[in-house]
């Protein structure tokens, strides 16, 4: 069974210092006004916050979960991925992951965060 944005939001919401916001009909979720993962506007990708240097990797390894993020966007700490593609427990891992990429390390090592 495919990944949701339901899925996605019962993850995301949670999270200290995490914000639901929709820009251009398009959902994001922000740590103040930075941006660590966002829907495409069809649902079908989620984009999240990762090291741009380890991108091309993850890319590589996984070609039919992960993509680059559109050219625009390169410049940042940024990968998209298919959520048809994605198990829960991977989407978990990639959601909580990409939290703790954006937010102080103090709030990302808080006990009951796994």
């Amino acid at each position: 069974m495919p990944v949701t944005i339901e899925d996605v939001r019962r993850v995301a919401q949670p999270l200290p210092r995490s914000t639901e916001v929709l820009v251009r009909d398009r959902v994001k979720f922000r740590v103040g006004k930075v941006v660590w993962l966002a829907f495409s506007a069809d649902e079908t990708q989620l984009g999240f916050a990762f090291p741009r240097e380890e991108r091309d990797v993850l890319v590589a390894s996984e070609p039919a979960v992960f993509l680059l993020p559109r050219p625009s966007d390169l410049r940042f700490n940024w990968v998209d991925a298919r959520l048809d593609a994605l198990e829960p427990e991977r989407m978990r891992e990639i959601v909580v992951d990409a939290w703790r990429f954006v937010v102080p390390r103090s709030v990302a090592l808080a006990p009951g965060i796994s």
